[in-house]
C-alpha cells in the first residue's frame, strides 16, 4: 500500500465524503466563472512571529441595500461558501512574501516569522492572483503581563448553543441583527481593555469559522472591543464524526500559555457548557498563566435551553480568584472586589 493510500485509509470515511462533495461543488462553481477569495480573520503574535488565520472560499455575491451597505445576513448564508482545499495563499507581511497552503477545509492557520511593533498591525493575503485583501493581527509586547480570553456563546452573545435545535436555529436561520448581546458584557470587556493597555483580547469559541464574519459584525455593532478570534472547522476529522469543542479550547489555551509565558489570562465563560471544567483543568496545569476566572451564570430559562448547568466546584483554595454573576455588571463588581478591575 502506498503512503497516500495508507493516509487516506486513516481518514474517517465521512471526511472523505465531505471532501468529495466540496470538490464537486468547487468544479461547478468554477465552470460558472466564479473564483476563490481569502477571508482573513484577526490573528495575533509576539516578538518575531505572527499567527495568521483565514479561510479560502468560493462565496456567492453578497446583496447590498440601496444605501450601499451589505444587507442583513441570515445564518445559513454563512455556510454556503465552498471551501477550497489545499489552496496556495500569498501572505505579504513586513515587506516579505510568504507562500502557505490551506488545509483540507480551506483554513489557513500558520505562524510566520516577522518583526512587527506591538499593537494592531496590518498585512495582506491573496489567492489565485486576486487583489490582496487586508488582514490584521494583534502583536503582544514583551512587557505585557495580562490578557483577556472570552468564550462567545452565552457569554457575550445569547445563543443557548448546547441544545441542538437552538444551535441550528441560531446558526442557520436567525438574522444576524436579531442576535442579542449578554447585558453588560461589552462594557466589562471594554473596561478591562482600558485598564490594561496593550493587553490581548482573544475570543475563543467552538463555533465554526463560517460564522466569523457574522460574529465580527455583531461585536462591532454592539461595541465589543476588537479581538483575535479562534474558532473551529465544523465537520468530521480524520478519526471522528465531529471535532471536539472541549479539546479545541484546551489546545488553544495550552498554546497561548506556551506562546506567552509572561501573560496571565482572565478567563471568561459561562456555566452552561464545559467552560468551568476546561478552565479548572487548565488552571491546575498552568497556574502561573491564570489571573482569574469569571463565569456568567445563565438564567433559569437559559439553563433549561442549554441542557442544564455545569456542576460548580469549590475554588476557594485556587491560586487565582473565581467570580460569578448573571451579567456583565455583576461580573464587573466581583472583579473589582478581587482587584482585577479598579
Amino acid at each position: 500500500m502506498s503512503e497516500d493510500s495508507a493516509h487516506n485509509a486513516r481518514i474517517h470515511w465521512f471526511a472523505r465524503l465531505e471532501h468529495r462533495l466540496h470538490v464537486w461543488r468547487e468544479s461547478r462553481a468554477r465552470r460558472r466563472g466564479r473564483t476563490a477569495t481569502v477571508l482573513p480573520f484577526a490573528g495575533y503574535g509576539g516578538t518575531g512571529w505572527v499567527r495568521v488565520v483565514g479561510r479560502v472560499l468560493i462565496v456567492p455575491p453578497q446583496r447590498r441595500t440601496e444605501s450601499g451597505e451589505y444587507a442583513s445576513v441570515r445564518g445559513w448564508r454563512s455556510f454556503v461558501g465552498i471551501p477550497v482545499s489545499f489552496a496556495s495563499v500569498r501572505i505579504t507581511i513586513a515587506g516579505r512574501v510568504h507562500e502557505v497552503v490551506a488545509d483540507l477545509g480551506g483554513v489557513v492557520d500558520t505562524v510566520i516569522n516577522a518583526e512587527l511593533p506591538a499593537g494592531w498591525q496590518k498585512f495582506t493575503m491573496s489567492v489565485e492572483g486576486q487583489a490582496p485583501v487586508e488582514a490584521t493581527a494583534f502583536i503582544v509586547g514583551d512587557d505585557v503581563d495580562f490578557g483577556v480570553l472570552s468564550d462567545i456563546d452565552d457569554t457575550v452573545m445569547v445563543t443557548a448553543l448546547p441544545r441542538p435545535f437552538i444551535a441550528a436555529w441560531n446558526s442557520f436561520v436567525v438574522d444576524e441583527h436579531a442576535r442579542l448581546p449578554v447585558p453588560g458584557m461589552a462594557v466589562l470587556l471594554e473596561q478591562l481593555m482600558r485598564q490594561h493597555p496593550g493587553a490581548p483580547m482573544i475570543y475563543l469559541s467552538t463555533g465554526a469559522w463560517n460564522v466569523a464574519p457574522t460574529l465580527s459584525r455583531f461585536m462591532s455593532r454592539h461595541l465589543f472591543p476588537t479581538g483575535s478570534m479562534l474558532l473551529t472547522d465544523w465537520g468530521p476529522t480524520h478519526d471522528r464524526w465531529f471535532r471536539s469543542g472541549r479539546e479545541h479550547k484546551l489546545t488553544n489555551l495550552r498554546r497561548l500559555a506556551a506562546e506567552f509565558p509572561h501573560v496571565r489570562w482572565l478567563l471568561i465563560g459561562d456555566d452552561g457548557q464545559h467552560d468551568e471544567s476546561i478552565y479548572t483543568e487548565f488552571m491546575q496545569k498552568h497556574p502561573d498563566s491564570v489571573a482569574g476566572v469569571a463565569i456568567r451564570q445563565l438564567s433559569p430559562a437559559e439553563a433549561i435551553l442549554a441542557g442544564g448547568r455545569s456542576e460548580s466546584d469549590d475554588h476557594s483554595d485556587d491560586a487565582a480568584p473565581w467570580v460569578a454573576a448573571s451579567d456583565g455588571a455583576g461580573l464587573r463588581e466581583r472583579l473589582t472586589d478581587v482587584g482585577i478591575l479598579h
